[in-house]
């Protein structure tokens, strides 16, 4: 098998030399930081490749799934398994032979940092939706790739949408919780998942939207709702969080607070709140409340409809 070391080599490479493996001495024993430094700088990697690799790991049927997977077509463009190979995630394999000497590792019990496992990730996947990983909230928060993806299976789960949400959720127990409330969007009957508004890998807009704001990602299913409108109602304009919640609530409509309240909240001074003189306080109980009659909150293109009344 001819060897070469490939730009995505040259990335990684890079990437470990930067600086940050100091970080990891005394988490590794044995000088073992050293030790995986050298092999990289000298890219001893192996002429037999997987070959070599599989003499002792072809019993472990999680290892030799590679195979299956994306990664492991020997025929594909730009695969690991049509370069160098196993060495291409795991490193050079200088003298690893009887666990000589460490290999680059993934996971919960890596020695390694979420930092230092996905310089490896990177090294391939730059691009697309990949591209604005670095100083997302999930960069920031140290998360590793393999949190999330699989890489020796036929087909990384979470590449599948019915599966996004429960993973995601599995960290994020506080959207758990409020997909469960009394109105929510409908996640949890897999009708809607969390990659259709964010991007796990770093959005553009708040909370790794896809959108540049919450508006416009909201305007992506609730079109109606976008405008311009003839008659205005500001915080509609401004932020639809204002007066909705998007994982759930136990108001009605996502609403962040029950109406009449949410209305009073900028109204509070308006002869129909009830709480000033002449005040009508049965506008807090009666039906939908202010909705009884500003029935187009969200905006009105009727001549009349200055009052979203129309």
């Amino acid at each position: 098998m001819k060897v070469t070391i490939s730009t995505a080599r040259n990335l990684v490479l890079a990437a470990i030399l930067a600086g940050s493996w100091p970080a990891l001495a005394g988490s590794v024993p044995d000088g073992s930081v050293d030790l995986l430094k050298q092999k990289f700088t000298e890219g001893s990697y192996s002429k037999r490749g997987a070959d070599g690799c599989m003499m002792c790991h072809k019993r472990d049927p999680q290892i030799a799934a590679i195979f299956d997977s994306v990664h492991g077509d020997p025929n594909g463009k730009n695969t690991p398994m049509a370069g160098l190979q196993c060495e291409a995630c795991h490193g050079p394999q200088g003298k690893h032979k009887g666990k000589n000497e460490p290999m680059l590792t993934f996971g919960e019990d890596s020695p390694l940092t979420a930092e230092m496992q996905n310089s490896v990730c990177l090294g391939c996947h730059q691009k697309g939706a990949d591209a604005q990983w670095h100083g997302s909230l999930h960069d920031l928060e140290e998360v590793s790739c393999v949190s999330c993806h699989q890489l020796h299976v036929a087909k990384d789960p979470i590449l599948n949408p019915a599966n996004q949400s429960e993973q995601c959720l599995s960290c994020h127990t506080r959207q758990q919780a409020d997909i469960h409330k009394r109105s929510s969007h409908p996640i949890k009957w897999d009708q809607m998942n969390c990659t259709d508004c964010h991007n796990p890998h770093g959005g553009i807009g708040p909370a790794a939207t896809e959108q540049p704001t919450v508006n416009d990602g909201c305007y992506q299913c609730h079109a109606d709702k976008r405008g311009p409108m003839l008659w205005n109602h500001a915080p509609v304009m401004e932020d639809c969080t204002i007066c909705h919640t998007p994982h759930g609530s136990v108001n009605d409509n996502l609403l962040t607070s029950r109406v009449p309240m949410l209305c009073k909240q900028c109204h509070g001074d308006n002869p129909h709140a009830g709480n000033v003189p002449g005040g009508n306080s049965s506008i807090n109980t009666a039906g939908q409340g202010c909705l009884n009659c500003h029935s187009q909150i969200h905006g009105s293109n009727h001549p009349n409809g200055a009052k979203f009344q129309f």
